[in-house]
């Protein structure tokens, strides 16, 4: 399991209670982050002024889900802090504005920051492009979005937080990428006990057998 993961049916829940994910915003200062979440927020607090929370609670495939969101504001410089919510969260939502190259050519840093902090390329990701209905300011092409997110082999999505086109699609598309990456790892974890099991049984096969002549 990749470092600062969470096991499978983690996320802090009690009995009974909707699973918790814990996403992280990433993305360049102004490409509307924070208007996205407060479409969807129902409380929201500062921390340090250096980043924003959020907490929602949704339905994903018929199954209910707590979303504890943290928007970073763009302050990727703070990196003790930054470390630690690296670390914690268990899925990323990268962010750019259609109306600035600048944002787009910082999604790359975005990624190799989360790589660089959990070690892994295995963490669920979705890109996205914000500020889709600003079509008269468009620098950056949704085929460059797309052929991006094929690079990261992660879900894209062009959104306007103004208008909430495609909003809940990136949360809901989140989630799934956690969920999917969950049951992979379970998968994985039970493939790789079975080998161990047969030769165990193998090695304890000839011991079985003398005990049994004995008797």
């Amino acid at each position: 399991m990749e470092p600062g993961a969470r096991p499978s049916g983690g996320g802090g829940a009690a009995p009974g209670q909707p699973r918790e994910y814990k996403l992280v915003m990433l993305g360049a200062g102004g490409v509307g982050k924070s208007g996205a979440f407060l479409l969807h927020s129902t409380s929201s607090f500062s921390l340090l002024s250096i980043e924003d929370a959020y907490k929602i609670r949704i339905r994903i495939d018929d199954e209910p889900a707590n979303l504890d969101i943290l928007d970073t504001a763009g302050q990727a410089e703070f990196t003790a802090m930054r470390d630690q919510y690296m670390r914690a969260g268990e899925g990323f939502i990268i962010c750019y504005s259609i109306t600035d190259c600048r944002s787009f050519h910082e999604v790359r840093d975005f990624k190799q920051l989360i790589y660089r902090v959990r070690r892994t390329d295995e963490t669920p990701v979705v890109l996205v492009g914000n500020k889709s209905d600003l079509t008269q300011l468009r620098q950056v092409s949704k085929e460059e979005g797309s052929a991006l997110a094929r690079e990261f082999g992660c879900p894209f999505f062009e959104t306007s937080a103004a208008f909430r086109y495609y909003i809940d699609d990136v949360f809901h598309a989140l989630v799934r990428e956690i969920r999917r990456k969950e049951r992979e790892a379970v998968m994985a974890l039970e493939k790789k006990s079975k080998p161990r099991n047969s030769v165990w049984k193998r090695l304890k096969s000839p011991f079985q057998k003398k005990k049994e002549s004995v008797t």
